[in-house]
């Protein structure tokens, strides 16, 4: 059953990502400095990557749930929210500040990551 939670997790948390970025496509392309153009939609490799990086995050914050003693949707939801908020989320805006990127770029995949975090907790909390 454990592999089976990953994975719905992991497809809640991607969906959740496809939502949150066709929404904030413009603010996000903007801040990448791309184009509607300069995106090769067609090239599967970056929906395939993010997929698995996905099922690999949901597969070790089962671990931890687990290690922890997690039972409670809440409990889980909460240390989803936490592990976005206080691991996800800080190494994006440290590795974007090095590297001299927008802040407007720092919110949008700082807010992915925990709010995509979160759901994964949710959704492991349920199993």
């Amino acid at each position: 059953m454990g592999i089976v939670a990953v994975l719905l997790a992991a497809v809640a948390s991607y969906a959740w990502g496809s939502v949150w970025y066709m929404s904030m496509a413009k603010p996000w392309m903007a801040a990448n400095g791309l184009t509607a153009e300069s995106i090769d939609r067609k090239n599967p490799a970056p929906y395939i990557i993010s997929f698995a990086a996905t099922v690999l995050v949901a597969g070790m914050m089962r671990h931890i749930l687990v290690m922890a003693g997690i039972d409670s949707v809440g409990a889980a939801l909460v240390t989803g929210l936490g592990l976005g908020a206080f691991i996800a989320a800080p190494w994006i805006v440290t590795n974007y500040a090095f590297a001299g990127r927008p802040r407007a770029l720092m919110a949008i995949d700082a807010t992915y990551a925990v709010v995509g975090c979160a759901i994964i907790g949710l959704v492991l909390g349920l199993f």
